[in-house]
């Protein structure tokens, strides 16, 4: 697997949340789909129940790096979409880093190590 690629347009967005399987975590709700392509396809969302813009583009930036660090252990063909929460903002990378990966886990994207 080469580059990050994105998820983009909200006719994605609504597919993977109506038909893709939902992980839930204090600090990270994770929807996971299978798709026809041979690479991983990933979103984040942000609400503005998070927070103001500042708090917002915090949880991104520690969902997007805890991402980046598990890009190589993803097997290929998903779409992922990470949805912040309430506490996203507030909380340490690692915290992210580990609901991630238990998330990821238990939805089959990595092989459990």
């Amino acid at each position: 697997m080469g580059k990050y690629v994105t998820v983009k347009e909200n006719r994605d967005f609504s597919r993977i949340y109506k038909r893709g399987k939902s992980f839930v975590s204090p600090v990270l709700v994770t929807y996971v789909i299978k798709n026809r392509s041979d690479n991983v396809r990933y979103g984040i969302t942000t609400g503005k129940k998070i927070g103001n813009a500042v708090k917002r583009s915090r949880a991104r930036r520690v969902i997007r790096a805890s991402y980046y660090q598990l890009y190589s252990k993803l097997n290929s063909g998903y779409d992922i979409i990470f949805v912040a929460r309430g506490k996203t903002p507030f909380v340490k990378s690692q915290v992210v880093l580990s609901a991630m990966q238990k998330q990821l886990e238990q939805a089959g994207v990595i092989s459990k190590s």
